[in-house]
C-alpha cells in the first residue's frame, strides 16, 4: 500500500510540473503570436547597445547645479525609467554638469518623453488667457506688424503691490507688451520653464492653441506624493469617458492647494481669474475653473489626455519634480559594450561549468547522478521560459551579469541534489530498504535545502533593493533560479527517485546504480533487511568503514566518541578492582 501509495504521488507532482511547463510554453506562444513577445530574451545595453541620452541643465543666469541636485535628479529618472518597464539601464551624471541616460535597445516616444522631460510641476493661477496672437497694434494708419522684441523703457516693477498671486497689479506694462508679442511658436515657449518662481510667467499650453499671463507659483511640485492616472467620474460613479490625472499633496501642498481654491472659488465671477494651471516645464497642461473648495489635497488634472499620455505623465508627477530643469544635448544610438563575443564567453563558461557537474556527478553517484542531470535540463527549460516571458511582459533584459547569475545558479542547484543524495545513502547505511530510505532521506533532506535556499533568497532581495544597474541582473537571475531550484527538487528530483526505487537496477544496490550496499557500509540480506559484510574483501571492507565514516553526521559522530569515552571507563575500573 505504501509502495503505491508514493508512486501516486509521484506522478502526481511530474503531473503537475509537466502542466506548469505547458503553461508556460502557451503563454509565451500566446505572446509570440498576439503580444509582441518573442522565443528569445531581450538583451541588455552592454550585449545589444541602445540609445544614448545626455540631459544638460536649464540653468539661470549666474545658477550653478550641486552634485546634490544631481544625484536626486538621477535617482528620479532612474524611478521612470523603471516605470516604463525598461530594466538595465545605466544613468549616471558626467562631468558634474550633465546626466547621461542609457537605454538598451530602442526607445519608443513614451520612454523617451519620460526621460527627456524634467517634469517640473508649478502650480500657478491665471492673470489672462487668450489666443495666441503674435501682433501688435500700431498707431492710426499702420497696419498690424510683427513686434519680437519689448520696449526696455516700459515699467516692469508693479505700481502697487500685489497681495496675491490673482492681483491684476502683477501685469505692469512691460509685462502686458511681452505677452502681446509672445510666440507660442518660437523658441520663447522652450524657455519659459527657466522664469524666477516669484515672478509671473508668459506662456501657452502644450498645443499652442491658448496663451496665459500666469502669477507667481503658489503651489509646487515637490509637494505632490502621488500621481495615478485613470477615467474620469461622476457624483453617481459613471464613468465619462476621459483620462485624468488623479493628485495627491503632502501636507503643505494640501494646506497651500486649500488657500488657493478658497480664493480662487471667490473669483468665479471674473474669468479668467478663477481658473489655476498646471504648468510643467514652462508649458500648461490644463487650467481649470475651479469649481469649488479642495482642502483634501486630492485635485484632478484633465486634458486632452490619452491613456497612454496620462500613463507617461502620472509616471514623471509621481516620482517628484526634478530639483532643476534639463535639455535634451544630444540622442544617440550606441553599440553594446561587450557585444556577442562576450556573450558567447559566458555561455562556454557555463556550458564548462555544466560538464564539470555532470563528471562529478557522474562519477561519485554513477547511474543515480543521471537525475541530477535531467533535474538540471528541467530548470534551465523552466529559467528560460520564465526569462523570456518576462522579456515581453515586463521589459527585463538578461546581461551579463545576469548570465552570470544563471551559471552560478548551477552549482547552487546541484548542491539541493547532493544534499538529498547523501540523506538517501545515510538512511541505506542505517539499514533502510531503497524505498523507505527515499522517504526518510528526504524528510531529513527538505529541511537544509529549504534553510540554504531561503538564505540564498534573501541574499538575492537584497542585493536586488541595495543595488542599481547590471548588479540588479545578476541579483534578479539569481533569485529566480532559487525558487525554480526548490520547484525542480520538490516536484521532479524526489518523484524520480520515488519512482526509480521500485525498480530492480535501483532497488536491489547494483554496482552502477550509485547505492551499491558494499560501497556503503551496508550489504542487503533481503527485502528491506542488512546484515553486516561478512564474505567481503579486507580492502573492501576498511574502503567501505572509512566511507562509512566519513559520512557520519555530527551527531552520529559525538555519539560514536560518547561511547568510546564511557568503554575506556569501565575497563579503568576493572582494572582498578582488580589490583
Amino acid at each position: 500500500m505504501a509502495k503505491s501509495t508514493s508512486v501516486k504521488k509521484a506522478w502526481r507532482s511530474l503531473t503537475w510540473l509537466g502542466v506548469i511547463v505547458v503553461a508556460l510554453f502557451a503563454v509565451n506562444t500566446a505572446g509570440v503570436l498576439w503580444g509582441g513577445g518573442s522565443w528569445t530574451p531581450k538583451l541588455a545595453l552592454d550585449l545589444e547597445g541602445g540609445t544614448q541620452i545626455i540631459l544638460a541643465p536649464k540653468l539661470e543666469s549666474g545658477q550653478t547645479v550641486s552634485q546634490e541636485q544631481l544625484n536626486q535628479a538621477v535617482s528620479i529618472i532612474r524611478q521612470r525609467v523603471d516605470a516604463s518597464g525598461v530594466s538595465e539601464a545605466e544613468i549616471n551624471t558626467q562631468g558634474g554638469q550633465n546626466i547621461v541616460v542609457a537605454i538598451p535597445g530602442q526607445l519608443d516616444d513614451e520612454s523617451r518623453n519620460r526621460i527627456e522631460s524634467s517634469a517640473k510641476l508649478e502650480l500657478r493661477p491665471v492673470l489672462v488667457a487668450g489666443a495666441p496672437t503674435n501682433q501688435t497694434v500700431g498707431g492710426e494708419g499702420s497696419t498690424s506688424t510683427p513686434s519680437p522684441t519689448v520696449d526696455p523703457s516700459l515699467p516692469s516693477t508693479p505700481s502697487v503691490s500685489p497681495t496675491s498671486g490673482s492681483d491684476l497689479n502683477w501685469v505692469t506694462p512691460a509685462l502686458q507688451a511681452q505677452y502681446g508679442t509672445f510666440n507660442c511658436a518660437s523658441t520663447q515657449a522652450a524657455t519659459a520653464n527657466a522664469a524666477p518662481s516669484d515672478k509671473p510667467l508668459v506662456t501657452c499650453d502644450v498645443t499652442g492653441t491658448i496663451k496665459y499671463l500666469l502669477g507667481p507659483v503658489e503651489v509646487r511640485g515637490e509637494n505632490i506624493t502621488n500621481a495615478s492616472n485613470g477615467q474620469e467620474t461622476t457624483q453617481s460613479g459613471a464613468t465619462t469617458g476621459r483620462w485624468v490625472i488623479n493628485l495627491t499633496f503632502d501636507d503643505q501642498g494640501t494646506k497651500d492647494f486649500a488657500a488657493v481654491s478658497t480664493r480662487l472659488y471667490g473669483l468665479k465671477a471674473q474669468p479668467p481669474l478663477d481658473q489655476f494651471a498646471f504648468v510643467l516645464d514652462g508649458q500648461v497642461l490644463s487650467a481649470p475653473k475651479m469649481n469649488g473648495v479642495i482642502t483634501d489635497g486630492k485635485p484632478t488634472i484633465s486634458g486632452q489626455f490619452t491613456q497612454e499620455s496620462s500613463k507617461a505623465l502620472a509616471d514623471q508627477l509621481k516620482f517628484g519634480a526634478l530639483p532643476i530643469s534639463f535639455t535634451v544635448q544630444s540622442s544617440d544610438t550606441i553599440s553594446a559594450t561587450l557585444g556577442s563575443s562576450q556573450l558567447q564567453s559566458g555561455l562556454i563558461a557555463g556550458l564548462i561549468g555544466l560538464i564539470l557537474v555532470v563528471i562529478y556527478t557522474l562519477f561519485q553517484y554513477r547511474l543515480l547522478g543521471l537525475v541530477t542531470i535531467a533535474s538540471l535540463v528541467v530548470a534551465a527549460v523552466l529559467t528560460y521560459l520564465v526569462i523570456t516571458i518576462l522579456s515581453w511582459r515586463e521589459g527585463y533584459r538578461l546581461s551579463l551579469a545576469g548570465v552570470a547569475g544563471l551559471i552560478v545558479a548551477i552549482g547552487f542547484t546541484a548542491d539541493s541534489f547532493i544534499v538529498y543524495f547523501e540523506r538517501v545513502r545515510d538512511e541505506l547505511r542505517d539499514g533502510r530498504g531503497l524505498p523507505s530510505a527515499v522517504e526518510a532521506g528526504w524528510r531529513r533532506a527538505v529541511r537544509t535545502i529549504y534553510a540554504s535556499k531561503a538564505t540564498n533568497l534573501l541574499a538575492a532581495v537584497v542585493l536586488f533593493i541595495i543595488a542599481v544597474g547590471n548588479v540588479r541582473g545578476f541579483a534578479f537571475t539569481l533569485g529566480i533560479t532559487t525558487v525554480i531550484d526548490v520547484l525542480i527538487v520538490i516536484l521532479f528530483t524526489h518523484p524520480m527517485l520515488q519512482l526509480l526505487a521500485q525498480t530492480t537496477f535501483f532497488g536491489s544496490g547494483h554496482p552502477l546504480s550509485g547505492l551499491d550496499p558494499s560501497a556503503l557500509g551496508a550489504v542487503y540480506r533481503g527485502r528491506a533487511e542488512f546484515r553486516k559484510p561478512t564474505s567481503v574483501p579486507a580492502s573492501k571492507a576498511a574502503s567501505s568503514a572509512r566511507e562509512a565514516a566519513k559520512r557520519q553526521t555530527i551527531a552520529e559522530r559525538k555519539a560514536a566518541e560518547l561511547a568510546g569515552v564511557t568503554s575506556s571507563g569501565d575497563d579503568i575500573s576493572k582494572n582498578g578492582g582488580e589490583s
